[in-house]
């Protein structure tokens, strides 16, 4: 399985929750909106914390200083088995810079309750949701054609090493 990142940056004032969301350009998931993250590289990365701070960086100019790993969920794709993957996903409390656009993402903060999941991956209306409510949780989603959802478990899990 290839190992990828998604990164979810926050910011919070008193009962306002936002979230950086950064529509795909191109690539993998283009016109969706999504996470920030990408592939974990060997060659360039000491580990998959190392990767998505890298990722963050090229994707939207923004230097991670604290971040939480929150799911591990698995995508398995039974038309395209090259597109299965891990996806470790984290949320980032702390950076340094002003996100801005590249050639492969633009992002936008969106309010917590307008969240445009008809615009996203299908499978994020169920995990999404429970981690911006601070649940840590690992989950396996299988994809038919078409990029529909055959079937998917969620377990809420206490922390990750």
């Amino acid at each position: 399985m290839k190992q990828a990142t998604l990164c979810l940056l926050i910011k919070q004032n008193q009962n306002n929750k936002k979230l950086l969301l950064a529509m795909k350009k191109r690539g993998f998931g283009i016109g969706k909106w999504n996470g920030v993250g990408g592939k974990f590289d060997p060659r360039k990365d000491k580990s998959i914390n190392k990767a998505a701070i890298r990722e963050v960086k090229e994707e939207i100019g923004v230097k991670v200083k604290k971040m939480e790993k929150v799911a591990f969920l698995s995508f398995y794709f039974s038309q395209q088995p090259s597109f299965n993957q891990d996806v470790h996903v984290f949320l980032v409390n702390d950076w340094e810079g002003k996100p801005k656009e590249s050639e492969e993402m633009a992002p936008k903060w969106f309010k917590k309750n307008e969240i445009p999941f008809n615009e996203m991956w299908s499978d994020d209306k169920f995990w999404l949701p429970k981690v911006l409510d601070g649940e840590k949780l690992v989950g396996d989603f299988f994809f038919k054609e078409g990029e529909i959802i055959e079937k998917y478990n969620i377990k809420i899990v206490k922390e990750f090493r």
